[in-house]
């Protein structure tokens, strides 16, 4: 039986990021993985094109009321941002994933580095929403851009 794999949706070619496009990882093609795509920014109903959008604050924080996830036009989108997460999360602990490939530095998926807010392409030390709480439900977060990593844990688990 193949193992169940949350992925951000534009990994796989789907056109879903802010801007129309995708970041398809050609590697991820022909593996042996029952993919469970997600895009938490369309899943909250935010569209796409949509403007681009960086978190003032963490995860954490963020959670909490401590910060919030703005538009490039300056309109605060958090209420978007923490549901499309929390839709997500349910779709992937409702099929027992245990493993999630996510897009780098997105505000939604990013992993160990995002964009700082500042809108001027710095990155900080952190996770984005969605990738926090899979984390938090521990499911095992691995960023878009360590495809190393990615394929060992994958061959790990055929």
């Amino acid at each position: 039986m193949k193992k169940k794999v949350l992925i951000s949706a534009c990994l796989l070619g789907k056109k879903c990021r802010y801007n129309g496009g995708h970041s398809l990882l050609e590697e991820l093609n022909g593996l042996d993985v029952d993919w469970i795509p997600v895009c938490p920014e369309e899943s909250s109903g935010l569209g796409t094109p949509r403007p681009l959008a960086e978190m003032q604050g963490n995860a954490e924080g963020i959670l909490n009321g401590k910060g919030k996830v703005v538009t490039n036009k300056g309109k605060n989108v958090t209420p978007e941002f923490i549901r499309g997460a929390e839709i997500s999360l349910q779709l992937g602990l409702e099929v027992g994933v245990k493993t999630a490939i996510l897009k780098s530095k997105s505000p939604s998926c990013g992993i160990g580095k995002i964009y700082d807010g500042s809108f001027t392409k710095t990155l900080k030390t952190g996770n984005g929403i969605f990738a926090y709480l899979c984390q938090e439900n521990d499911i095992n977060c691995i960023s878009s851009d360590n495809i190393n990593q990615i394929k060992k844990t994958l061959a790990k688990l055929k």
